[in-house]
């Protein structure tokens, strides 16, 4: 399977004042634990999608095998960023089957977690496969080609999850322990820092 990965890293972190991707956990900024993750899974084309502090991102991310794409429209909400990730990857990797799509404030996310994926996929007949965690299911997630126009047909601040929601027959899940510790305020960043 030709296997593409997004990464949504443009958003303003408004409530947090500063840019989450680059808040340090254990020696490396959560987009760097994020693009770790996904260059660790092999996949052919990986995207990571920059909007509201670019200048700065850029400035210290330059990885080596990333394909660094800027959405102008950031401002519009996420589904401006996806589908700024999947145009470039599709132009990438035209014969990309499925998209992994992940956020870059999930410290613990890892590259067994994404493959997991990729394997439930393999051998289940869903189309969609999500994490769970907490009460809730949501990134990473991973969407085959058959969902790719549904991800381009996204408007606003709707997200991946809406697809989930409104196929629920056909999504398959797996379990991402940690998955719902994310940074959206100082105080969600001190809870993470005191577990290191």
């Amino acid at each position: 399977m030709e296997n593409g990965i997004i990464i949504l890293a443009a958003g303003s972190s408004s409530r947090l004042g500063k840019p989450k991707q680059l808040l340090s956990y254990k020696g490396k900024s959560l987009l760097e634990i994020a693009t770790e993750a996904a260059i660790g899974t092999g996949a052919k084309a990986i995207v990571t999608v920059l909007g509201a502090y670019a200048d700065e991102i850029s400035a210290t991310h330059q990885q080596a095998g990333i394909n660094y794409v800027m959405n102008e429209r950031w401002e519009n909400g996420m589904s401006t960023s996806i589908h700024a990730g999947l145009a470039e990857l599709l132009k990438l990797n035209p014969a990309t089957e499925n998209v992994m799509i992940m956020v870059s404030d999930q410290a613990f996310l890892t590259t067994a977690t994404l493959m997991q994926l990729v394997e439930e996929k393999q051998h289940t007949e869903y189309h969609i496969i999500a994490s769970k965690y907490g009460n809730t299911i949501g990134t990473p997630v991973l969407f085959n080609k058959k969902y790719f126009t549904a991800l381009m047909n996204l408007s606003g601040d709707t997200g991946a999850k809406h697809l989930i929601q409104q196929h629920p027959k056909d999504v398959g899940t797996i379990s991402f322990e940690k998955g719902d510790i994310d940074i959206d305020t100082e105080a969600d960043y001190d809870n993470l820092t005191k577990q290191q």
